[in-house]
């Protein structure tokens, strides 16, 4: 399935997302050749409608057209075929960001693919890895890490001032490059605004010009760890209205990156319905009583936390989640 190439595409510096798949036809990892040798890893698209790392990337291209790179660049363009359609993922196709080494789904073909691309990767030595998202709801640009290493943290820390270390969903890319070099994942808010294309393409542009990351944490970090993803089950309806069985508060991406107190109300439910989020924890036990009860037709928070990635995007809460709950997390710097 892995398309890879060693030559830039003409027609990849004036595409546009959804055009990938007349280009590419199918995921594609571009190798191109810079000052420095070992490459830096950039991953792109593997939500189709994340466009953000895209556009960052067509344009650092164009700006090193007539001139070699600082560093060689290795480039994965994911879910082209989403992208054609600009949807995180088709309804017969799975996550492309869970399939990576370290899934639960290791059987399927596009497991097989992932892993082809990190062996390639491994065995060019790749100097660091970027993977780039964009988020639904109304979320600050920020940096994630799957390891609590100096060096993660400090990368992360040339992004944004805040960092969240996960280790859970499993089959994530930048965890699996993270067996091997250092890795982040940079959320660069919602798809199509010129300021996460601009701050991406900034990041890109400074990590490729350094000789060694840096392993120092800055003061002003702060980090934070994601304790529980939070979804809806799959037999109850729900909405931002009042005539489904879970109503979410109709102001709910404000709570993204705030710290919350117990009895936040997260959503009201239909009387005698018994509804109730689910809350899976890092070892995926269901820890919705420990972060969520019921008073009266509330459901309301039990205890401090600050939620991440909640939308109002009714289509990615059924694909991904409604959130992730964070605490804060302090480390020896």
């Amino acid at each position: 399935m892995l398309n890879e190439i060693d030559e830039l595409p003409a027609q990849l510096l004036t595409a546009k997302p959804e055009e990938l798949h007349q280009l590419l036809e199918r995921p594609t990892l571009l190798h191109l050749d810079g000052e420095q040798p070992e490459p830096l890893f950039l991953c792109t698209l593997l939500h189709g409608n994340e466009t953000t790392g895209f556009y960052a990337l067509q344009r650092l291209l164009n700006q090193y057209k007539q001139k070699k790179l600082p560093r060689s660049l290795s480039i994965f363009i994911g879910n082209v075929k989403a992208a054609a359609e600009n949807l995180r993922r088709l309804e017969q196709q799975v996550d492309f960001n869970r399939v990576w080494p370290g899934t639960h789904d290791d059987f399927l073909a596009e497991a097989h693919m992932m892993k082809q691309v990190c062996d390639i990767m491994q065995q060019k030595k790749a100097f660091a890895s970027i993977d780039i998202h964009n988020n639904t709801g109304l979320n600050p640009h920020y940096g994630c890490v799957n390891s609590l290493d100096k060096q993660f943290i400090s990368m992360a820390g040339l992004f944004s001032n805040t960092v969240v270390y996960f280790t859970n969903p499993k089959g994530v890319q930048s965890a699996a490059f993270a067996e091997f070099c250092p890795s982040v994942t940079l959320e660069c808010g919602r798809s199509g605004q010129m300021d996460g294309v601009d701050h991406a393409l900034r990041y890109i542009e400074t990590i490729m010009q350094l000789d060694e990351l840096p392993s120092q944490v800055p003061e002003h970090i702060n980090l934070f760890h994601t304790v529980a993803r939070v979804t809806i089950p799959d037999g109850y309806s729900f909405g931002f209205a009042n005539d489904e069985t879970i109503n979410l508060h109709p102001e709910i991406e404000l709570y993204n990156f705030r710290e919350l107190e117990a009895g936040t109300v997260f959503a009201s439910i239909e009387p005698q319905s018994n509804a109730m989020l689910h809350a899976f924890a890092n070892d995926e036990s269901d820890q919705g009583k420990r972060f969520f009860e019921c008073r009266g037709n509330d459901i309301v928070l039990k205890k401090t936390v600050m939620p991440s990635m909640l939308t109002r995007d009714a289509t990615v809460i059924r694909q991904d989640c409604l959130c992730y709950l964070m605490e804060r997390l302090h480390f020896e710097r």
